[in-house]
């Protein structure tokens, strides 16, 4: 390359620089949608060239979270010693088993059982470890996979076409992407067009949210916090109703939970002791310092016995030295403290938190450290929000209450099941096959005027958009389709929503007026087999 060349290379990627700087700061949520797009340079309609994302690339890097380097088992193993009682333990065993070496090789017997003490110390503190390795090792494997809530898959649109399934780490700033129902956020972005009427997002997973949170077009003031900033989505968040279109503003660790994710592992190298370790470590200092004055006192008391001298003109003279006894006498030391050491309480400890561990784990709690039982354990109050964090954040629909047949009656059902299986539980006293107009009726505009979906997951069934909506076609699942006894052998062709399909293709979806929270309703036209139009109102 030439030095002109060369010169204008420099001077393109010093204002690309320059004005990533400027996006570090820049207040997208405060701006109108126009001055957002002239502060990317990018188009909505076309999107961004390869050359710009390219380029975009080089200085943002890859949309994604790094991957910090896990704790290695050699250090999770000298973890399990970082404790003075341990310590102490393994310090008596290793002077216990010097010791009875030392008197084998002086000519006693080199039996087993002087070697039974260090040897059982020595068990218990590898079953200690063991026990704390496994519970610690399968803990963070867990957090990990707890970690992978960013988006796989996004459409983007780039040099004017439309790219359904871009993998998301290959997001920059500036792209232009269209959201659906159904589809995680992936990454933090500028909403510039709503397509359908409303646009609302769970983002319960960054902000704590129960509700689903309506977004729109509008700018907001420049210290809005970020409940508050209603014209941004955010990575890892997921939209629950309507579709649209925004602009990338933050990738990867520049995203609102790249921040949580950075702020997560720094407090994980800031781990703090739990009160039960902290009483321990006190227990084992002041056990150390009184056995120490103990052997010493036992040792200098007997120090007659293998030191000796003549008092010569009024001075100690001729000094005697048996190291025979005083190894002796130090071995009695020892003894004394290895008796008056625990050994039994850091194992009894370890048994007692793996037990309640494995009790937590069958409720689905995740423990990462063995101590931390014990803290929730002196947890006196937990400030908590409901949904999701004491409840299954499922809904189900528990009574279903319908006119009767005769002028100004009710009739009512009640519905069993708590989750969204279809085969969790049945309607009472329902007349299965033999529906009359009014209750199809409901299982219509139940199955039809709904935007939510349902599928298998393994053995447990999870819903896609509003929790509510969702419901309601689970109920239309339990109501059956007329004529029909549905049961659990659809399962097989893989229809979990069978009955809502046979409603969706009797009634054909021709236009759709989204949920508004003014309005409290949500509409559909629909086209029925026989060529007849309705409005279905939920």
């Amino acid at each position: 390359m030439g030095k002109g060349g060369e010169d204008r290379g420099k001077k393109e990627k010093n204002g690309i620089e320059s004005r990533n700087k400027d996006n570090d700061t820049f207040p997208a949520w405060a701006k109108d949608v126009k001055e957002c797009e002239e502060k990317y340079e990018v188009n909505r309609e076309v999107g961004l060239s390869e050359a710009d994302v390219e380029k975009r690339r080089k200085i943002y890097g890859y949309n994604e979270l790094e991957k910090h380097e896990g704790v290695s088992i050699f250090k999770l193993i000298l973890d399990q010693f970082n404790d003075t009682l341990v310590r102490i333990l393994l310090a008596a065993a290793v002077i216990s088993f010097v010791l009875a070496w030392y008197d084998g090789d002086e000519g006693g017997e080199m039996e087993i059982t002087a070697f039974v003490e260090p040897l059982v110390i020595f068990l218990i503190l590898i079953v200690n470890a063991i026990v704390g390795v496994w519970q610690e090792s399968n803990a963070e494997k867990a957090l990990e996979a707890l970690k992978e809530i960013q988006s796989e898959h996004a459409t983007v649109i780039r040099n004017g076409k439309k790219f359904a399934s871009l993998p998301a780490k290959e997001l920059v700033p500036g792209d232009i992407v269209e959201l659906r129902v159904g589809d995680k956020v992936p990454a933090d972005m500028r909403v510039l067009h709503l397509i359908s009427s409303t646009l609302r997002v769970e983002q319960g997973s960054l902000t704590g949210e129960s509700e689903a949170v309506s977004k729109t077009v509008k700018a907001v003031a420049e210290d809005t916090d970020i409940q508050g900033k209603k014209c941004m989505v955010f990575a890892g968040t997921t939209v629950v109703n309507g579709n649209c279109i925004c602009l990338v503003m933050e990738t990867g660790m520049n995203t609102e939970i790249g921040k949580v994710h950075s702020q997560i592992h720094e407090a994980a190298q800031n781990e703090e002791d739990t009160p039960l370790k902290k009483k321990l470590n006190e227990f084992g200092e002041v056990l150390t310092m009184l056995i120490g004055i103990i052997c010493a006192v036992v040792w200098l008391i007997n120090v007659k016995y293998f030191l000796t001298w003549e008092y010569v003109d009024g001075w100690p003279r001729n000094f005697k030295f048996s190291f025979e006894k005083c190894t002796y006498y130090f071995e009695i030391a020892v003894a004394l403290a290895v008796a008056a050491i625990p050994e039994g309480l850091p194992a009894v400890i370890t048994t007692c938190l793996a037990l309640g561990t494995r009790k937590m784990a069958q409720k689905n709690a995740l423990v990462r450290k063995l101590p931390s039982v014990e803290t929730l354990g002196c947890t006196t109050v937990i400030c908590s929000d409901k949904t999701g964090t004491l409840t299954t954040n499922q809904m189900a629909v528990s009574k279903l209450v319908a006119m009767g047949s005769r002028a100004g009656t009710l009739r009512a059902f009640n519905v069993e099941g708590t989750t969204y299986s279809p085969f969790d539980g049945e309607i009472k006293d329902w007349p299965v096959g033999r529906m009359d107009s009014n209750l199809q009726m409901i299982a219509k505009i139940a199955a039809v005027c709904n935007d939510a979906h349902v599928e298998q997951s393994g053995n447990h069934y999870v819903a896609g958009g509003m929790p509510t909506e969702a419901a309601l076609k689970v109920m239309v699942e339990k109501m059956g389709f007329p004529g029909e006894h549905h049961d659990e052998s659809s399962l097989g062709c893989g229809d979990v929503l069978a009955c809502c399909q046979k409603w969706n293709k009797m009634e054909q979806r021709i236009a759709t007026l989204e949920f508004d929270r003014d309005r409290k309703s949500m509409g559909v036209i629909v086209n029925s087999i026989s060529n007849k139009k309705s409005l279905l109102v939920k």
